[in-house]
């Protein structure tokens, strides 16, 4: 498939997808979710790949839904067909991030808006430029919904108070002010987001793998579980984990005081 609306270039294991409509401010038309659930599927054949990164082209991450496209078809109205869309690629496309076999970080590089928030908050580790904020915009401006996953990632990441404070008052959140919320996991000088972002991603990338996958599964169960259903789900876990090969090589590693070599 050739890609009109993401840029994906590989550096060794890491896999970098790049919203690339600078000029909307990388706008999340739907051509752009299509490529970008191309994009993933690829990159979850492609046991080559051991961490990804997207990332926004331009001044912006993403600047949410691109309400250009929103106009009535035929005798749908607005509402039925955005739910639609939502249903036939906006939600499948945030599924298949936390659904990813590899670690993905999220590299906000500027605004991250709307469901661009959302689509950021989707990663396993974000990290934002300085300059970079993050805004949930729905209620005040357009009287509707957080979607995408927003409203089940924020008050996990941030606490139902300021969920609720971020949702009703729609304020900008400087990347510094979200990592201290505990949004996202921490921030950098703009001029330092590409190196840091490939120094998280290639630590990410020496994980045994299908960790990731392992970790958002359990830390996603432990927002629902009681602790005993939670320590049943962790000694399962357990138990398929030290069987693997991973496991007796970071054993091996640990006892002749070097560094585990995941393959």
């Amino acid at each position: 498939m050739e890609y009109n609306s993401i840029q994906l270039q590989r550096d060794g294991a890491i896999a970098v997808l790049s919203l690339h409509r600078p000029k909307t401010m990388n706008a999340l038309a739907t051509e752009l979710q299509k490529e970008m659930l191309h994009a993933l599927a690829a990159i979850e054949q492609d046991d080559s790949v051991r961490a990804l990164i997207v990332t926004g082209s331009g001044r912006a991450f993403c600047s949410g839904a691109d309400l250009g496209t929103m106009a009535p078809a035929s005798d749908e109205s607005v509402g039925t067909r955005v739910a639609r869309m939502m249903r036939e690629t906006s939600v499948p496309l945030i599924q298949a991030l936390r659904r990813c076999r590899v670690p993905v970080v999220s590299a906000v590089n500027g605004a991250a808006a709307g469901a661009g928030a959302s689509l950021a908050l989707a990663g396993d580790v974000v990290v934002a430029a300085r300059s970079a904020y993050f805004l949930f915009p729905f209620i005040p401006t357009l009287g509707i919904l957080p979607d995408l996953g927003a409203t089940w990632h924020l008050p996990r990441l941030a606490g139902s108070a300021r969920a609720m404070g971020a949702t009703l008052l729609g304020e900008r959140i400087p990347s510094e002010q979200a990592e201290r919320w505990g949004m996202i996991w921490g921030c950098c000088d703009d001029e330092a987001l590409e190196q840091t972002s490939r120094e998280l991603a290639t630590r990410l990338a020496a994980l045994p793998r299908g960790a990731a996958l392992e970790a958002r599964r359990a830390l996603d169960a432990a927002q629902h579980n009681t602790l005993d259903q939670q320590m049943e789900l962790e000694t399962q876990g357990q138990q398929r984990l030290i069987d693997s090969d991973a496991f007796q090589e970071g054993v091996k590693a640990f006892l002749e005081k070097r560094r585990p070599n995941f393959d």
